[in-house]
């Protein structure tokens, strides 16, 4: 007999209530896996057969594990009917569910296997609405209490996240597992094992929804702000817990027991792998997360967790997208401006180390706003060290700590020389004008005050910017000194090395020293002293280039002045003659040629000159110190110049000295404890460097007598006037002594009349009327051309041209030469001789004579 004359259908007898309550027990025993028996026998024939081949799969006993046989057949029935899977997986999901509410934990990890199985072996155009039924079980599992079942619905993600999908997902949505996994990261669970357990299923859930997500533009974007904003914070937490362990290299995939990392190390690879995959348009997402997380618990004032981050981000993304992190961080630091000094020296010593990282990508499109930032932030610091205080609008007024200020201002002068030198040559002599043009410099800068406290805080804006440019110019190497130091450059540098202040003149110094030195032989001159023989330093030289005689023609006297006022300096110390030595040699090795080296030994006798002078008021010290500096140098120049008669009188006057008086030679001078006398006598003349002799044997081995006969005396400009002047009647005076030095009439001019008040007065007056006179002879021109006739114009205008024409006859006819007759001369009237003249253009020439 059939089943179906057995039992009656429901639909046709709705009163009978005996046949509905028979499924229902027939259902509760198929749930507790009674197969055998009266309900297996005849309810069994009217599931589906999906739900048959599911059932079996379930072992009576959980311990068993699932029935791989039956599970097999579950495969390949799939497999067959792909269009009966999503109903597979509802029914599992519904048996899933059941099985957490009764806690039976045994059947939910069989089903969340078999859920695995499905998914790694089925691939077919309906196994979307599989994953729904799949995702909504591992949704059931997250939410449960159990720790257990958290790591469990984890793992299942992730092995979901591993499988490439055949067909894209257009609905479904990861919201909820990004939030869920983020929780997870931030576990607070009692015993530690199992809360380090939940935190890396966190960490592997989230990295999960990111490789499901990040490369399929269909899926929810994983990119957007309220994502990052829990993924990126999840990840910096636990990366944060494993502070101890030292960032690793560029790509860390050498872990090869995964089951062993710490939270921390697999929230780095998590943490790589994000910002590996990031583009260019997401990488302001992926970074923002991180200085807010940074900024919400103080890690920039301690400063490794921050650089720690910073350098996973800059070794992970792409390295063309290096310079967008670089203006995140400039943008952060401008934005917090009135913050701590220690937050602003954090976020610098992260866009130190990220310029170092990034190289050259690391300034991007925009230099100059690079360095201008950060220019700005310096100038900042000074301001608030000097005021003592900022305006902080959440806080008030807030008390500034000097220490911390200088820290932060070391750090950016740091973080300028570190982006300097990932710059190519050109555009790190763009930067080296930038910053100069933003040094003030005294005299031509409008805004200069007069004195007082704004009088330093420009001379310590001074001191900051020309650091800076120290540290652009080091380790500087360019094969044309006139694109290094152009005259834009120049000029205003030198300027400096003028002034009264002796940080300002040494920095100045050493600037010139770094962009002279091309071939590192610096180290070698950091010390004065007398070499015997300068083979020893094996220095590096090459023969002056074409480029390198043009920049010595146009600014080689410049330099001497500057050196040469330099040592008249009374408050120059060991280390300023130190750096001019080293100056004077390099220029000697980088810049010489025969006219160069000539010069340079008639400036060094004249700084001997300079240290003789009795005029001079310099201390018994400097003059000691200008006395060795001389010597040492003209020992150095002699040997380079490998004239063995010069050599010969240079060591017979550093023997006498030594013997003598060896308070004239550096090893004495240049010392901790300088042995000078307390009252310098006027040195014998066996114990100076002769001029008449040196230019004798100079002279001698094809060196220019004549020049070297000619002392050296500096020329006197109007930089002198614009740098250290105190007053205007000082620098009056300075002209008026400068003219009647230059005039050739020195002997039959009276003395310059002394100048007073009522003077400057009247001078004064007078160039204001002067320029009234001016200015109204220019209306007049101007009126005259814009209303006169136009016949009377062009005869002006002719009138001037024949003025000028006149001129030039008088002017050619000067350089009119006799022609190359036998008697030269021709008799004109009246018994006289008179000479003809041609003009040279019209002369002729014997055939030898031309060519």
């Amino acid at each position: 007999m059939s089943v179906k004359a057995i039992i009656p259908m429901p639909m046709a007898v709705p009163e009978a209530h005996a046949p509905r309550r028979l499924a229902l027990d027939c259902q509760t025993l198929l749930d507790h896996r009674q197969a055998n028996g009266v309900c297996g026998c005849c309810c069994g024939a009217f599931r589906p057969r999906y739900k048959r081949l599911v059932d079996n799969i379930f072992p009576e006993d959980p311990e068993d594990g699932l029935v791989k046989a039956n599970m097999e057949k579950l495969t390949f029935y799939a497999l067959s009917a792909p269009e009966k899977l999503d109903r597979i997986g509802a029914y599992l999901s519904e048996r899933l569910c059941r099985d957490v509410a009764r806690h039976r934990y045994g059947y939910v990890c069989i089903a969340m296997e078999a859920l695995d199985q499905l998914l790694m072996a089925c691939h077919c155009q309906s196994i979307n609405l599989f994953v729904e039924s799949f995702l909504k079980m591992v949704r059931k599992l997250l939410e449960a209490d159990k720790p257990n079942l958290q790591i469990l619905g984890t793992n299942s993600f992730v092995k979901f996240a591993n499988i490439e999908e055949d067909t894209p997902s257009y609905h479904r949505s990861y919201d909820f597992f990004v939030s869920r996994f983020s929780e997870m990261c931030h576990s607070n669970y009692e015993d530690p094992d199992i809360r380090t357990k939940i935190r890396m299923a966190g960490i592997k859930g989230l990295q999960g929804v990111v490789r499901k997500t990040v490369n399929d533009e269909l899926q929810a974007n994983i990119w957007d702000p309220q994502h990052m904003d829990k993924i990126v914070p999840s990840l910096l937490f636990n990366l944060q817990s494993g502070e101890g362990t030292e960032s690793r290299s560029p790509s860390p995939l050498q872990a090869s027991e995964k089951e062993k990392e710490s939270p921390a190390e697999l929230t780095e690879r998590c943490f790589r792998e994000l910002l590996g995959r990031a583009a260019y348009g997401n990488i302001k997402n992926a970074v923002t997360p991180v200085l807010m997380h940074l900024d919400n618990h103080s890690l920039w004032e301690g400063k490794t967790f921050a650089v720690r981050c910073f350098k996973i981000i800059m070794y992970s993304i792409q390295s063309q997208h290096s310079h967008l992190v670089i203006q995140q961080l400039l943008g952060h630091l401008d934005a917090n401006s009135k913050t701590s000094a220690t937050v602003r020296a954090g976020i610098v010593e992260v866009l130190l180390e990220a310029a170092a990282i990034a190289a050259s990508g690391s300034v991007g499109p925009t230099v100059l706003e690079v360095f201008n930032t950060l220019l700005r932030h310096l100038k900042l610091s000074v301001d608030y060290e000097l005021t003592g205080s900022y305006d902080c609008t959440a806080m008030g007024s807030k008390t500034i700590n000097k220490h911390e200020e200088r820290q932060l201002q070391e750090a950016v002068i740091r973080t300028i020389g570190s982006f300097a030198n990932t710059l190519p040559t050109y555009q790190r002599s763009e930067v080296m004008l930038f910053i100069m043009g933003k040094v003030p410099i005294p005299g031509l800068h409008p805004t200069l005050p007069p004195s007082g406290s704004g009088l330093e805080a420009y001379r310590m804006i001074q001191v900051m910017l020309l650091k800076s440019l120290r540290q652009v110019t080091c380790g500087f190497q360019s094969t044309n000194m006139l694109t290094a130091m152009p005259t834009s450059f120049l000029d205003p540098l030198l300027s400096f090395a003028l002034l009264e202040d002796a940080h300002i003149r040494l920095l100045v110094l050493e600037i010139l020293v770094s962009l002279i030195d091309r071939h590192s032989n610096l180290p070698k001159f950091s010390t004065i002293s007398i070499i015997s023989d300068i083979s020893v330093l094996k220095l590096k030289m090459e023969k002056c280039s074409r480029q390198d005689n043009l920049f010595m023609k146009k600014h080689a006297q410049q330099l001497y002045r500057h050196i040469y006022l330099s040592c008249k300096e009374h408050s120059s110390v060991q280390v300023h003659y130190e750096m001019l030595y080293s100056l004077l040699a390099l220029v000697s090795m980088e810049l010489a040629n025969e006219e160069v080296v000539v010069d340079l030994i008639r400036l060094s006798l004249a700084l001997q000159d300079l240290a003789l002078a009795s005029e001079e008021t310099l201390p018994v010290y400097n003059r000691c110190a200008v006395h060795a500096l001389a010597a040492a140098y003209l020992n150095l120049i002699c040997q380079l110049t490998s004239v063995p008669t010069f050599c010969q009188h240079i060591h017979e006057v550093l023997e006498m000295r030594q013997k003598e008086s060896p308070f004239l030679l550096p090893e004495d001078v240049f010392t901790e404890e300088p042995k000078v006398p307390e009252i310098l006598e006027r040195p014998g003349v066996e114990l100076l460097f002769q001029q008449v002799k040196i230019t004798e044997v100079l002279g001698v081995s094809g060196y220019n007598a004549e020049r070297l006969a000619i002392p050296y005396t500096p020329q006197f400009t109007d930089e002198d006037r614009l740098s250290k002047r105190k007053s205007v009647g000082e620098t009056i005076s300075l002209q008026v002594e400068v003219e009647s030095r230059n005039s050739p009439e020195k002997e039959e001019r009276t003395p310059a009349e002394e100048i007073t008040f009522e003077a400057l007065k009247n001078a004064i007056v007078d160039s204001v009327g002067l320029e009234e006179q001016e200015r109204e002879r220019r209306r007049q021109v101007v009126e005259k051309f814009q209303k006169a006739p136009f016949e009377e114009i062009a005869a002006h205008c002719g009138a001037r041209a024949t003025m000028l024409q006149n001129k030039l006859s008088q002017i050619f006819e000067i350089t009119i030469r006799p022609p190359p007759s036998p008697s030269g001369t021709i008799t004109a009237g009246y018994g006289q001789t008179q000479s003809r003249s041609v003009p040279v253009y019209e002369m002729k020439f014997p055939d030898l004579c031309v060519y």
